[in-house]
């Protein structure tokens, strides 16, 4: 079932009894929404997501409920936190986790799985695409957040992934700058292993820029698409080979060297 409610609510009345006077769901269903974000609301001009059921609504807010059963009843494999130096933190994302929620929920994301385990603000600096795994900065407070996302903005950030490819790639930095949606676009492949038995390549790619499925599509751009690669190649039951394996940048708040890399 996936629905969507928008109402303006004439009386005070509490949330919950609401969404549930405008709809056909069940109170315990709707409670279970807006406990995973399912629920925005405006509060002091901004639109933001409401997970109290019982919140006291006035006369005149408005409210919408993003119901998808399927969404739901996603459970998500949890995040692992690596470092946490207060303004921001070093997580393991694992595939198929969000780096961060919709409007029909955000319980299955990094970022509300981190704002939940440190019970603390988390504002997203970076992205990983939802069928890869690897290393996420989250910051903790506004400021950290603008400056880390400075340095991915301005290419200060060095970014490795490992990837397992099909067929037989013999590469040692190998530059594909094949544009992306019009823009400039700048891969560099290394190749680590043959595996022979499964016509496979494990190799490392270093990312210059950050477009949308960057390291995916350059690599199939070539005729080695990544293995599980279900948009640009074919699915596998493992998922998409593809992991963010380390993150080396200088501390824009410390001015210190930082590295963080997978063992």
């Amino acid at each position: 079932m996936r629905t969507q409610i928008d109402i303006t609510v004439a009386s005070t009345q509490t949330a919950v009894d609401a969404l549930a006077q405008a709809s056909d769901l069940p109170k315990q269903r709707i409670k279970d929404a807006m406990a995973k974000g399912a629920c925005w609301w405006t509060q002091k001009g901004k639109v933001v997501r409401l997970r109290k059921a019982k919140r006291e609504l006035r006369a005149g807010s408005r409210i919408q409920l993003f119901y998808d059963d399927q969404v739901l009843s996603r459970t998500p494999e949890q995040p692992s936190l690596l470092n946490n130096n207060g303004r921001y933190s070093v997580w393991f994302k694992p595939h198929g986790l969000l780096a961060q929620g919709s409007q029909w929920g955000d319980h299955c994301s990094l970022l509300r799985l981190a704002e939940v385990a440190l019970n603390t603000p988390c504002f997203l600096v970076h992205r990983l695409d939802a069928d890869a795994a690897g290393l996420m900065l989250i910051a903790h407070d506004a400021k950290a957040a603008g400056a880390l996302s400075q340095l991915f903005s301005g290419r200060t950030v060095t970014k490795i992934y490992q990837a397992t490819v099909t067929g037989k790639l013999e590469a040692t930095d190998r530059v594909i700058d094949a544009p992306l949606d019009g823009k400039e676009s700048v891969s560099r492949v290394t190749t680590l292993t043959l595996n022979e038995d499964t016509n496979t390549t494990q190799v490392k790619v270093v990312i210059e820029t950050g477009r949308k499925h960057q390291i995916r599509r350059h690599l199939a751009g070539i005729g080695h698409a990544i293995v599980g690669d279900r948009l640009y190649g074919s699915g596998h039951p493992d998922g998409l080979q593809l992991e963010a394996v380390l993150l080396e940048f200088t501390c824009p708040l410390s001015q210190t060297p930082q590295s963080f890399a997978l063992k």
